[in-house]
This record gives structure tokens, C-alpha cells and sequence, in this order.
């Protein structure tokens, strides 16, 4: 008996932490936008509870779909110097959460033509 309720409750929680990982994963996701770093970003600093320093850029640019339609993004860098200057980006933008979840700098070859027209 006691078996098959640690068996149950084993069971439980994999469900548990599965649905915890496919809705954290899903509120990362966002459809793709890409952009192309053009100036330094706002830099700001700001210190944590705990009296850490911490340094962020902030960006706001005019990204571009695959089919070129355009949106305002505005997003962090948690980095301690800018994104380098003519570089790609392909940022995700999550209409739930109405904000950027995430970046990863990409290679000009991997931007859509109707997107890459709109950044040239």
C-alpha cells in the first residue's frame, strides 16, 4: 500500500514540475523580430538588495517579421558593455506578456529576405 502511494505521489509530482517547465518555457516564447543594433543603448546601473551592482542597456528599436510587418521593441541587455554596433538580432516577442522575453544575435544569412530589406 504504501508503495503504490509513493508510486502515486512520484507520479504527481512529474506532472507537477512537467506543467511548471512547459508553462515557464511557453511565457519565454514569442514570435521573431529582427533587428539590428544601431546605437549603444541607454546604459543604466542599479543595485540589487543585497548591495551588487549591476550595469543593463536598454534598446528600443523598430524590428521586422519574416513578412517585413514592423513593431516597436524595447529590451534589456544585462551585459556590462553594448551590443556590438551592426550586429543582427533576432529577438522573441510575446504578445501575452507584451514585452521581449529574449534575444540571440544572428548571421545577416539567417534574417528573412522581407525582414533583411527592411533593416538595409
Amino acid at each position: 500500500m504504501k508503495l503504490k502511494f509513493g508510486i502515486g505521489l512520484l507520479i504527481a509530482a512529474l506532472v507537477a514540475i512537467g506543467f511548471y517547465k512547459f508553462a515557464e518555457v511557453n511565457l519565454m516564447k514569442g514570435d521573431p523580430y529582427y533587428v539590428q543594433i544601431t546605437t549603444d543603448g541607454e546604459k543604466f546601473t542599479y543595485k540589487a538588495d543585497n548591495g551588487q551592482s549591476f550595469t543593463d542597456y536598454r534598446y528600443q528599436l523598430t524590428g521586422y517579421d519574416e513578412n517585413g510587418k514592423e513593431r516597436a521593441l524595447d529590451f534589456n541587455a544585462n551585459r556590462d558593455r553594448p551590443l556590438r554596433k551592426s550586429a543582427y538580432l533576432r529577438v522573441s516577442y510575446n504578445t501575452k506578456k507584451q514585452e521581449v522575453t529574449q534575444w540571440e544575435e544572428v548571421q545577416k544569412e539567417a534574417i528573412p529576405a522581407k525582414a533583411l530589406a527592411k533593416l538595409e
